[in-house]
């Protein structure tokens, strides 16, 4: 590992293997710095998202920036890339963060958050994919998950914008929040420079329609669109 901030394309930036990796995490989990969010004052934001190949020799990252009031696509970006480490419960984000920096990179559009399909805090070393973005970045990042991958949480009542508290013992991870009424609830998770409560409320913004947030839907859809040849390629 050449240093803590982990840069493509500078040395030899990614670890090489899971023990290296989680040293890395626990290393640069300290450096996560919780933030009060206003979310009704964010303006463009930008959902990040990697669709695998079948056979898993290939990924496309997608990053799609959209305003958060109308949630019109203002720029896209992909990346096209093969998987450089192990399938590693908890250590995705050593597979994707690659591509998906790329991806950020090339865009003209800086985002006022970075909402990622993923974990931040919720996370067994408190140092998920948003966490890990967010802290390279310095900017704003929250996760975004379709199930809990640690903690215990009840399950929200029934109505739009309710949620319950993922837990581990006394320390809250993160949220379960029902996007759509009597739709499974999302799993929220602070990644660097929001909070908890301002994370939920973007979140909610982000979701007018559907059960995940627009930006990240946008994001599969073109990384899927992609992948299967409908759609053009960045890189």
């Amino acid at each position: 590992m050449s240093g803590d901030l982990i840069v493509p394309g500078v040395g030899d930036p990614w670890p090489a293997d899971p023990e290296a990796a989680r040293a890395v995490q626990e290393r640069l989990a300290g450096r996560v710095r919780p933030e009060a969010l206003e979310a009704d004052a964010v303006s463009v934001v930008a959902g990040l998202d990697v669709t695998y190949a079948v056979d898993e020799e290939r990924l496309v990252a997608a990053a799609v920036v959209m305003t958060a009031d109308t949630l019109e696509v203002v720029e896209t970006s992909v990346v096209t890339a093969r998987p450089r480490f192990p399938y590693v419960p908890g250590l995705f984000a050593f597979r994707e963060l690659p591509p998906l920096l790329e991806a950020v990179d090339r865009l003209r559009v800086r985002p006022d958050v970075y909402v990622c399909d993923g974990y931040g805090l919720a996370h067994p070393r408190r140092f998920g994919l948003a966490c890990h973005l967010g802290v390279l970045l310095d900017r704003p990042a929250l996760g975004v998950a379709k199930s809990a991958f640690v903690g215990r949480t009840e399950a929200p009542a029934a109505q739009r914008g309710a949620w319950s508290e993922l837990r581990e013992g006394e320390e809250v991870l993160g949220r379960a929040l029902r996007t759509r009424e009597g739709v499974k609830p999302v799993y929220v998770s602070v990644g660097h420079r929001v909070d908890l409560e301002g994370a939920t409320r973007l979140v909610l913004r982000l979701t007018p329609r559907y059960r995940l947030p627009e930006p990240i839907r946008r994001a599969d859809q073109l990384s899927r669109g992609v992948l299967a040849g409908r759609t053009a390629s960045s890189g």
